[in-house]
């Protein structure tokens, strides 16, 4: 099972920061990028994550206010309308992945990057625990030059104050078609609980996610 590393938000209005819940570490508090705030004007906005098995994170990203809806599928890849069984190859280029469709006026993309760096181990090249392949990759997918800025200002500061053994594999690269995964795919935990992967695997990591993020529930 993969080891992560908790960071969590600390919410002040308007405004987010990171913070670790280990006991011993030195990011107690990292500033908060310069252009984070809440958009009051902006209805809604996208942001893709790729953070290992989509089952998992589509789940977790769920879970949080002001999410409207996440979809798994497809990014980064070079084969047109690629299929779960292709894509499981590692050949076609693309990442499993979380399109997310949320509104700036509850939740930032900050949070969003907070949630990210939690449900995962961003150190991880091409896997996530057991999970082998260039599918399984860390990757965040700009829709913008300000999630591009943010996503790297975060990366820096979690890397200078190392709050992580290793250093941050996470790739930052520009969005460009996402292609949603076969019906089966989606919502996956919720209409299989009972299956062992989603009762040994999802649900142990959705219960850590609520813990730290709990005042951000929906």
């Amino acid at each position: 099972m993969k080891k992560i590393l908790y960071i969590i938000l600390l919410f002040t209005p308007g405004f987010a920061a990171f913070a670790s819940i280990r006991p011993v570490t030195n990011i107690d508090k990292l500033s908060v990028h310069p252009k984070t705030k809440y958009d009051k004007i902006k209805k809604r906005d996208t942001a893709t994550f790729a953070a290992g098995c989509f089952w998992c994170t589509e789940e977790q990203f769920k879970q949080l206010r002001g999410v409207e809806s996440v979809v798994s599928g497809y990014t980064g890849g070079h084969v047109k309308n690629p299929t779960y069984e292709e894509v499981c190859t590692g050949t076609t280029g693309h990442a499993e992945a979380s399109n997310i469709i949320y509104d700036p006026a509850q939740i930032s993309y900050d949070e969003l990057l907070a949630a990210f760096f939690t449900m995962h181990d961003p150190t991880q090249l091409n896997r996530q625990g057991n999970d082998v392949g260039t599918q399984y990759r860390s990757a965040i997918f700009f829709h913008n030059a300000t999630q591009k800025e943010k996503a790297v200002y975060y990366i820096d500061k979690l890397n200078k104050v190392k709050a992580y053994k290793n250093k941050i594999v996470t790739e930052v690269v520009p969005f460009t078609v996402f292609y949603k995964a076969e019906n089966y795919h989606q919502d996956f935990y919720n209409k299989n609980p009972e299956q062992p992967y989603c009762k040994y695997v999802i649900q142990p990591e959705l219960e850590k996610f609520r813990k730290v993020f709990k005042d951000k529930l929906k």
